[in-house]
């Protein structure tokens, strides 16, 4: 997992699921996509993230009033997770009655995805979590979350936004194998492996490049057949982030 904080992120309409957790996943936040209120409290319990994200669109809705409630399920879900409303509404009362029902912070559509980020930030700030803009180091290989730079050593390497959040996505746990369902749901928004060829051709130029760039030829973004792959062996120690 990444060390730059864990998002929740329910949001009905897969456009804006989908883009909302590309985005996230670039800046190095370890993103939870859910598209209903069941399953977003299913996962609040689950993973406990530092932050909840609610794209409110019918079901989404009462998913403040769960985050925020004493009783039944929600009582085993930490209420004081800070939430951020995005909404299609932009009149004050509407935006009012969001931080009323327990909201932290509000967002009217259309917004700058710059602007959502920097809400974020200041949230996690407040709320005590772990900054945002942090270097992840595995091995040799050094992820700039802020820039979106990707250093081999000294040495630096060109990735395509894919194969960017896919490095990202295997270097918050390295050693751990992660199927292809996994990594074309969290990256693609994907549900099935029937595209897995995507997956694949991505996965491949990754190596390519990482192996061109790594002083001693390591071999990296292994290939675990039959499941899916993980970034590096066994014995490669965990990422390490430091300040930017």
């Amino acid at each position: 997992m990444t060390h730059t904080g864990s998002i929740l992120l329910a949001a009905e309409d897969p456009t804006s699921r989908t883009f909302l957790t590309d985005n996230l996943r670039a800046d190095g936040y370890h993103v939870l996509p859910v598209d209903s209120r069941a399953a977003a409290l299913s996962a609040l319990q689950a993973s406990r993230p530092q932050l909840v994200i609610a794209d409110v669109n019918g079901d989404t809705l009462t998913l403040i009033d769960a985050v925020r409630g004493a009783d039944g399920i929600a009582s085993r879900i930490a209420p004081e997770t800070p939430l951020i409303v995005l909404t299609a509404r932009r009149d004050e009362l509407a935006r009012i009655r969001y931080l009323e029902r327990g909201g932290d912070d509000v967002l009217s559509k259309p917004y700058s995805y710059s602007e959502l980020r920097a809400r974020i930030r200041a949230l996690l700030r407040r709320a005590g979590g772990p900054p945002a803009g942090r270097v992840l180091h595995v091995g040799e290989i050094a992820i700039d979350t802020v820039t979106r730079s990707v250093h081999v050593s000294v040495t630096p390497v060109a990735l395509s936004a894919k194969e960017y959040a896919l490095l990202v996505a295997l270097a918050g746990e390295p050693t751990k194998v992660f199927t292809k369902a996994d990594l074309l749901r969290e990256i693609w928004g994907y549900r099935t492996e029937s595209i897995s060829r995507t997956l694949d051709s991505h996965a491949c130029r990754l190596r390519l490049k990482l192996r061109a760039a790594s002083s001693d030829g390591e071999r990296w973004v292994e290939n675990v057949w039959g499941v899916g792959y993980r970034l590096a062996p066994i014995g490669v120690r965990d990422p390490a982030p430091i300040a930017a």
